[in-house]
């Protein structure tokens, strides 16, 4: 089938365009929004050519693609004649959701679009790192202060990349967000915070407008453009249309930069610093039980499609302390997969499958583990327990050593050059651990089936 056949299939078969409150992308899947979830039929989907899988995750409906879902994506949002990663209909129904759904569905709408910079940033980044970490090249030469800028700038300036892509995800001016996202980046307070001479600036010499570098962050932008969604929103509402072009976009920014500056901001900044509080907090209770722990919930944050929780806590961490440790947890994940995944190849005799297993096992290398997870793993639960499995023993492993990252990178076998450096043979023992672990537990499970 062709890609617009594939997409009017799936159209039709959640219920029509009428059905569709809200369509976005991640790395993977396409995602939905619906009135109605009952009209989903959820086989015919999952027969579907290029359809990997398909779920409910709560409220949103999911379907996996795999790396060409943008192509998908962009055959969708023109029969649904909208723009990537903006809502359907301005007159959707008011759905209520949880906190979490909400959460869920913000954090992958807004991280999906930018995924490509900041990986390619971060491989960049993690790359140079373990360079200097090993003394192979010098941190002080042109070279590498040259490639620093190409990748720090993303990491830097994220916000700006949050804020454009937050805009979209909440429907509202995108260059307005973009403006939000240059008020808190404002040279003024960035060198204040990093003076750390005063606490506050004061408006008017009343109000406090509390110091910090949101250089790197993430929770504050995406909340203070939400809030400015609104905040455009209500005043685009009540204001005269002949007023609207110049006075709208003014009282907007005005509110919205202020409450940033005074509100949202510093809440995101602690919010945001309480999340990392919490992880590190139990690397300090035990780095062995914080990978156990990590190591067991990723497969099955990834089957649900909440791993993108895990992001901002990792940018956080990048931003506060330099370094991650929940990333490299990620990778043994994938590589658990893998392992899993091709133990399956040995216990069957089905050729079509076995060419399954085979691309399914080359896509989680590649960082991609929807193919293996969902065509393979799901079938076989006890080879997606041995994946869990070697992922928590491999994490534990790795966690007890210190492996970190010192760069945001995506986890496939091209960022192995990025853990270069001082940890880098806990790292490759962590690598051979995950994927023989599961191979190993899947393989020994699987027997266990077909007696």
């Amino acid at each position: 089938m062709e890609k617009e056949q594939i997409i009017n299939a799936i159209i039709s078969n959640v219920g029509g365009k009428e059905n569709i409150i809200n369509s976005w992308h991640c790395m993977t899947r396409l995602r939905f929004d619906l009135k109605d979830k009952n009209k989903v039929n959820l086989e015919e989907i999952k027969k579907l050519d290029g359809v990997v899988g398909a779920q409910f995750n709560k409220d949103q409906f999911q379907i996996v693609i795999g790396t060409k879902v943008n192509e998908y994506y962009n055959i969708l949002a023109n029969k649904l004649g909208v723009s990537a990663n903006e809502k359907n209909s301005d007159n959707e129904p008011k759905v209520k959701k949880d906190l979490v759904t909400a959460f869920m569905n913000t954090v992958s709408g807004v991280f999906g679009p930018i995924v490509p910079a900041i990986a390619g940033a971060g491989m960049i980044k993690g790359l140079i790192a373990g360079l200097v970490a090993l003394k192979i090249i010098s941190g002080t030469t042109p070279t590498v202060q040259i490639i620093d800028m190409m990748a720090s700038g993303v990491f830097t300036f994220l916000p700006f990349f949050l804020a454009a892509s937050a805009a979209k995800m909440f429907k509202t001016n995108q260059y307005l967000g973009i403006a939000i996202a240059s008020t808190v980046m404002f040279p003024t307070m960035v060198e204040a915070a990093k003076a750390k001479e005063i606490a506050a600036f004061y408006f008017m010499g009343i109000i406090p407008i509390p110091v910090f570098n949101y250089t790197g962050t993430v929770i504050p932008i995406i909340f203070s453009v939400l809030v400015m969604s609104y905040v455009h929103r209500y005043v685009d509402k009540y204001m005269p249309s002949v007023l609207k072009t110049v006075v709208t976009p003014t009282l907007t920014l005005f509110i919205s930069g202020f409450l940033a500056l005074s509100v949202i901001g510093p809440i995101g900044i602690h919010l945001g610093n309480f999340l990392a509080w919490i992880v590190q907090g139990l690397f300090a209770i035990s780095p062995v039980l914080a990978g156990i722990v990590v190591g067991a919930i990723r497969p099955i944050a990834i089957m649900t499609g909440m791993h993108h929780a895990m992001t901002p806590i990792a940018l956080q961490n990048f931003a506060t302390q330099g370094y991650d440790m929940l990333m490299p947890m990620m990778f043994m994940a994938n590589l658990s997969i893998v392992g899993a995944t091709l133990a399956v190849y040995f216990k069957i005799r089905n050729n079509n499958e076995k060419s399954v297993i085979v691309s399914a096992g080359i896509s989680g290398l590649l960082g991609i583990t929807e193919p293996a997870l969902f065509g393979v793993l799901a079938k076989y639960k006890k080879a997606f327990l041995a994946a869990t499995i070697g992922s928590s023993i491999s994490s534990a492993f790795i966690s007890f050593f210190g492996v970190r990252l010192y760069g945001y990178i995506l986890s496939s076998v091209f960022s192995i050059p990025a853990y270069i450096g001082p940890y880098f043979i806990y790292a490759v023992l962590g690598m051979i651990i995950a994927l023989a672990s599961s191979f190993a537990l899947s393989y020994m499970f699987m027997k266990k089936i077909e007696e």
